[in-house]
């Protein structure tokens, strides 16, 4: 049976410091499910734990007290509205949720490419070079996985964004050309043994035409790795073409529902 878009584990709302949209409302975002026949959904707004040292400024404010502010979450019939977050990985290779925290979330995503954040995600000197950022999104995804983590209700965000190399389609391009498909063979059978959950996202998925991009996913699913769908939305116009996205996506990855990530399974 084909995969289908009947959920979406990647939503921000308007208390995400890079959102901050009235609009992006939990009412609003379980109007989108509603409206598009989806059974389950995440909010996953920033999150950087009080109980970690070494947020960010942008971070710092982005802690537990703030994005519990969504709850209580509304609800609908025939939707499940799960409370989540994204948190992040820093240069020093930690993560921001404290070991004694993950069981207050239902979902969390850890990306490994927001290499975007100079000084807290990679250093000055890191930043400089295409070939170091390949080696960045090895060693981060595999240093990830080396973590003991409840990997079962863990999902690893958008492995092919932009935030790889920021402004530059050439350059992150390059960097994936830099990528060898025995490191990548090599992260995705480790992903799949360990049962994280690897996102399609909705912005990632735009370019999934291109053959670097479609190389990451389509060794991911012949590794056995699975997939969840979100699409990263910090305004409610990102829900508008989710459904096209995805269902593209879909096809031309050849997904089936035996590929599909449940949070919870073993």
């Amino acid at each position: 049976m084909k995969f289908t878009f009947d959920h979406d584990l990647h939503i921000h709302s308007t208390l995400s410091s890079c959102s901050n949209d009235p609009e992006q409302s939990a009412e609003r975002i379980l109007k989108y499910a509603v409206d598009n026949g989806l059974k389950t959904i995440c909010i996953t707004d920033h999150f950087w734990d009080r109980r970690v040292a070494g947020a960010s400024d942008w971070y710092d404010p982005q802690d537990f007290e703030h994005i519990s502010r969504i709850k209580p979450l509304p609800t609908a019939d025939g939707v499940e509205f799960l409370f989540g977050c994204e948190t992040d990985m820093d240069k020093f290779f930690t993560v921001g949720v404290d070991a004694t925290r993950y069981d207050d979330f239902d979902f969390v995503i850890i990306p490994t490419t927001h290499l975007h954040m100079t000084g807290f995600t990679l250093s000055e000197e890191d930043a400089k070079s295409n070939a170091r950022r390949a080696e960045l999104w090895v060693e981060r995804f595999e240093r990830l996985l080396d973590m003991d983590l409840p990997f079962s209700k863990i999902g690893i965000a958008h492995l092919t964004c932009s935030l790889i190399r920021p402004n530059d389609r050439d350059g992150l391009i390059e960097v994936f050309d830099m990528i060898s498909d025995e490191d990548l063979v090599r992260l995705f059978m480790r992903a799949a043994k360990l049962g994280v959950g690897i996102e399609l996202n909705s912005c990632d998925m735009c370019h999934i035409d291109s053959s670097e991009m479609r190389r990451v996913y389509s060794t991911a699913k012949e590794c056995g790795c699975k997939f969840y769908l979100g699409t990263d939305a910090h305004h409610p116009a990102a829900f508008e073409k989710a459904k096209a996205i995805f269902e593209h996506a879909i096809d031309v990855l050849g997904l089936e529902e035996s590929d599909k990530f449940h949070i919870g399974a073993k």
